[in-house]
């Protein structure tokens, strides 16, 4: 199995960072897992910014994550990607990237969960659980009940996917979204406008693994 961290951190277009300047500060204060998430730039511009954030990511130990992309796989150190769009087949996609890649997806219900499980996904990112504004779309927010409804159900079914929380985030839902069972939580928007960059993240992943029931 596959390590998958519990509390993931992702990067995002935002003036007053860049992409690179994020995983400094995320690896400095303890990142162990680093989702680049860039959907504006080329390719050229996208292996740029790949290559410097691979040489971050090596230097602390950090695992790489890219947001799609899945073209590049090969031409940068990148350990695995995190899929958005809902209705890929990962089955194929676990074909053409190989068993070693780390392949995640997003999902907004249960139906997507078990479909990534089936399909050999190696964890889940599930939400929204707010509204965000890093990834702005017209899915119905998850509340509390829903996660724990959501974990009991998959445990019923003895899925084993590991589950991560997302999607607006604050430090305050922490502790009552990883008593639902679900695996960790992926935070973006809660450190990047945080006064403390540093601070904010390990107030973060302290919290979420204190929290963690499983």
């Amino acid at each position: 199995m596959k390590y998958i961290e519990k509390f993931q951190y992702i990067t995002h277009d935002i003036r007053h960072l860049t992409h690179i300047e994020q995983t400094q500060l995320a690896c400095e204060a303890g990142a162990k897992w680093i989702q680049y998430r860039c959907l504006s730039k080329t390719d050229q511009e996208l292996l740029v910014d790949i290559n410097a954030i691979a040489e971050i990511c090596d230097d602390w130990g950090t695992t790489l994550i890219v947001t799609d992309h899945v073209h590049l796989n090969g031409k940068a150190d990148i350990q695995g990607f995190h899929i958005e769009d809902m209705d890929t087949d990962f089955i194929a996609l676990r074909k053409l990237v190989g068993s070693d890649i780390t392949l995640g997806g997003s999902a907004n219900t249960i139906e997507n969960l078990i479909r990534l499980a089936n399909e050999g996904a190696d964890y889940a990112g599930y939400g929204p659980f707010s509204v965000t504004e890093t990834k702005p779309n017209n899915y119905a927010p998850i509340d509390i009940e829903a996660y724990r409804h959501t974990i009991k159900e998959l445990q019923g079914k003895a899925i084993e996917l590991p589950i991560l929380a997302v999607g607006g985030i604050k430090i305050y839902d922490v502790e009552a979204l990883m008593q639902t069972g679900i695996y960790g939580i992926a935070v973006s928007g809660a450190i990047n406008f945080a006064d403390d960059f540093i601070e904010a993240y390990q107030d973060f992943y302290s919290l979420v693994k204190e929290s963690a029931v499983n």
